[in-house]
């Protein structure tokens, strides 16, 4: 797998040099037309240094900007244990070196997509509404999918290569912009007539190139995009060795109606599909940042001998009707096979199901906590409500949100801190005892909210703010 990173990466870095050339070009043309003698030089600088100031705030902090724009909140396994336990499959399936974080984004509109500077440093996000709508084998080949983009060592490129086109942009505007309040053709007055001629020349050349640059990088950026989404298929295949689940997943997320409120068109091309495409199935692959929907299901239920990456290149030839490599030479070298498993158990859920999951997972995710009553009504307390307890609406009963207690279990034995009088000391286990299988909210003993989920069926639960394991008893 090393050497198809390692030749992907000498693609991308050839693209990488073309869009470079761009900006350079740009900054020369820009800078000659204002002045002639040794104004281009001065151009190219200013256009160096503009791309490094945006570079160096992506690597540091892209990440952070991007899970920021896109309104995704890191979660624990508490809130959603099946997600965890998919990441956490993935990332061994494809051998990286730290688990991925997770966040979910607050939609009902189902999307996912990875971010991250390296693999031992990167996130994966999905939706709510993602997590609600498909199964678990569906999930998987979402999960694999942006797996697969952390693995190649897509997503540290896609950014700088979106820094780069975002450079271009910038400077094409600035430059194109300033020609309103440059006043005609009075910057000319004074000069020589050759010399004055130069400068027109030039400044016909940078307003060309101001208009066409961007228009070839965006080219090239949605070409590098493409390529990179039928490679990351590819490997998704491989790594769950089962196809039909990612073509499942994109067929539900491309029937959508949802409008994912987050995404913008400095975000939409990470994600698995464009969020932003009001026709996802059929937009033509020149003018979208993935490949039509439609060819990449047809691809992914091809696989019928196997899901090796020569499998997928032989698939993508028969549906496209051509020969063209999607897969690097060092990739198709590999003739070992992979074979495809079944489909895993999953019942599909009713839409009163879905929207109910759904409903109860973005409380989750916004804080909300979950009580039931001893009359059996399901209460959900708002993030900030401060008093110890709640009147149930259908009884009046009030309900306190009940606490872990010390452990008392056998080879456990009871155990009192000695720095904080009643609550165990760090690292010693105190238990819960669940009241039913949905939604539960209990305190720690160092006071903080820990969410159950539907999904968890572990035995015990860590607490994110001091670590305190409590064991989980049904």
């Amino acid at each position: 797998m090393w050497e198809l990173i390692s030749a992907n990466r000498r693609k991308s870095f050839f693209l990488f040099v073309i869009m470079g050339s761009c900006l350079i070009l740009l900054g020369y043309f820009i800078g000659a037309a204002y002045a002639p003698r040794g104004g281009g030089f001065i151009g190219i600088g200013i256009a160096f240094f503009i791309w490094m100031i945006l570079s160096v705030i992506s690597y540091f902090s892209g990440d952070s900007i991007l899970l920021a724009v896109s309104g995704a909140r890191p979660v624990t396994p508490d809130v959603h244990q099946q997600l965890f336990n998919v990441v956490d499959e993935m990332k061994i399936a494809a051998g990286l070196p730290a688990m991925p974080k997770v966040y979910i984004i607050d939609s009902p509109a189902p999307n996912a997509f990875a971010t991250g500077r390296k693999p031992e440093n990167c996130a994966i996000a999905v939706t709510a509404g993602l997590l609600t709508r498909l199964n678990r084998d569906e999930l998987q080949g979402v999960v694999a999918h942006e797996t697969s983009h952390i693995m190649n060592r897509d997503i540290q490129f896609m950014t700088f290569a979106g820094v780069m086109l975002g450079s271009i942009v910038l400077i094409s505007q600035i430059f194109v912009r300033s020609l309103w309040f440059s006043g005609g053709g009075s910057r000319y007055r004074g000069r020589s007539k050759d010399s004055g001629q130069g400068a027109a020349i030039f400044m016909i050349i940078a307003i060309a190139f101001a208009i066409l640059a961007p228009i070839f990088a965006q080219l090239l950026y949605l070409a590098i995009s493409r390529r990179r989404e039928y490679l990351a298929d590819a490997s998704a295949a491989r790594l769950t060795r089962y196809p039909e689940g990612l073509a499942s997943a994109l067929e539900k997320i491309a029937k959508s109606p949802e409008k994912l409120e987050g995404a913008n068109d400095a975000t939409a091309g990470l994600y698995i599909i464009n969020p932003l495409q009001k026709n996802r199935a059929d937009l033509s692959a020149w003018t979208s940042t993935h490949p039509p929907i439609a060819e990449r299901i047809a691809i992914l239920r091809a696989l019928s001998q196997g899901a090796s990456l020569v499998d997928y290149q032989n698939a993508f030839n028969k549906i496209k009707g051509k020969k063209d490599a999607v897969i690097p030479d060092s990739g198709l070298k590999d003739a070992t096979p992979v074979p495809l498993r079944g489909a895993g158990a999953a019942a599909e859920k009713g839409a009163g199901a879905q929207k109910r999951e759904l409903g109860d997972l973005m409380r989750a995710v916004n804080g909300f906590l979950f009580l039931t009553c001893a009359c059996g009504l399901k209460i959900k307390v708002p993030p900030d409500f401060k008093k110890e307890s709640i009147a149930c609406p259908r009884c009046g009963r009030e309900n306190k949100i009940p606490s872990a207690e010390l452990a008392t279990l056998a080879g456990v034995g009871a155990i009192i801190s000695k720095d904080i009088p009643g609550m165990a000391p760090s690292g010693a286990p105190s238990t819960y005892k669940r009241k039913g299988t949905g939604w539960e909210t209990f305190n720690c003993t160092c006071g903080r909210p820990v969410q159950l989920s539907p999904q968890f069926q572990g035995k015990e639960i860590t607490c994110p703010s001091c670590g305190r394991k409590t064991l989980i008893q049904s």
